[in-house]
């Protein structure tokens, strides 16, 4: 853990990207107790300027010496940034807060949810892991279920937004959506095919098993984070032309029985949830509805008639902020709490 201060000196790496914008905005929301914030980006990114507390803070090039005197270092910026950087902000005596993919699955490194899993955080070496956005919103719907009744497979679909990509495919969207509507053709530079009035089944490179990495970055990450190592787990990730938000159908089978109405009972009373079920008046939880919120909604809530113990469930949340931004400042608050 941190040494408890009354204030901390922050920086942002990757300030200027979508997610790190928003890390910034969480920081100021939640009234982190930030000192100094220290907005880092590439050199591209260079005489930019952050909106901070209602004043402009100027963005600095990350550089090997950019983390003397930083308490906390939150990561958006890529894997490969990650890999030659983390190291060094935690040899400089900052604890690194990761959103990439570099880190999760290292054994010395935890990867954490903190309504899931916060207890791992005391294990941690400087580094810590913020898991993959589709999997966070996914394991704080499926916690309280699991500590009544054990899941013992779980069977995911997930309808992702194009902001899980960054900028440049929320501006495609867009760009693709005007020349359609205009009879004309659309160009196509982020994703392999047409983004626009499309889902695209494929996010990530393909494996050999033909699973995608956020295929199994969901498997693999889920069975971490749980504490289950031989979870039975299968997912289709989808990249749908929605801006922010992903939705998730998800099926679970359980050792117990648990009815849809017990199910939304537990789920009511767990933390960072929001129950929206009400079929009868076309209740349920919407990307258009959730964005820029904290919670993770769940609707949808009925029992799988096809096994004796079974679930389906529909999990909607902001992925740019809990799925990446606000459980990166939820960690660091539980790191100093």
């Amino acid at each position: 853990m941190m040494k408890k201060k009354s204030a901390y000196t922050v920086a942002v790496v990757g300030a200027t990207g979508a997610v790190g914008t928003e890390m910034i905005q969480v920081l100021e929301d939640r009234d982190f107790p930030v000192g100094e914030l220290v907005p880092l980006a590439s050199a591209r990114s260079e005489g930019n300027e952050v909106m901070f507390q209602g004043q402009t803070r100027p963005v600095k090039v990350l550089e090997h010496d950019s983390f003397q005197g930083v308490d906390v270092a939150l990561f958006s910026a890529g894997a490969s940034v990650s890999k030659e950087f983390g190291p060094v902000a935690v040899k400089a005596g900052a604890v690194v807060v990761d959103n990439s993919s570099a880190w999760r699955m290292d054994p010395k490194v935890p990867l954490v949810v903190p309504e899931v899993n916060a207890h791992a955080l005391s294990e941690h070496q400087g580094l810590i892991a913020n898991p993959n956005c589709s999997t966070i919103q996914m394991v704080v719907a499926l916690k309280p279920l699991h500590d009544s009744v054990r899941i013992k497979r779980i069977i995911v679909t997930t309808f992702q937004s194009v902001s899980g990509t960054g900028k440049d495919a929320m501006e495609e969207l867009a760009e693709q959506s005007r020349q359609l509507l205009s009879f004309g053709e659309a160009k196509v530079e982020v994703y392999p095919y047409q983004i626009a009035f499309n889902c695209l089944p494929h996010i990530d490179d393909f494996l050999p098993n033909g699973y995608t990495k956020e295929e199994m970055k969901m498997v693999n990450e889920t069975r971490k984070i749980m504490g289950e190592p031989s979870l039975a787990i299968t997912a289709t990730t989808v990249r749908v032309p929605v801006f922010i938000c992903h939705a998730e159908s998800v099926n679970i089978e359980t050792e117990g029985k648990l009815s849809a109405n017990e199910a939304r009972a537990l789920l009511a009373a767990a933390p960072g949830i929001q129950v929206y079920d009400d079929p009868g008046h076309n209740l349920y939880p919407l990307p258009i509805d959730v964005v820029g919120t904290d919670a993770v909604y769940v609707g949808r809530v009925r029992e799988d008639e096809s096994v004796p113990n079974g679930l389906n469930l529909w999990i909607v949340a902001d992925n740019l902020r809990k799925g990446a931004a606000l459980n990166a400042v939820q960690i660091a608050e539980e790191l100093f709490r």
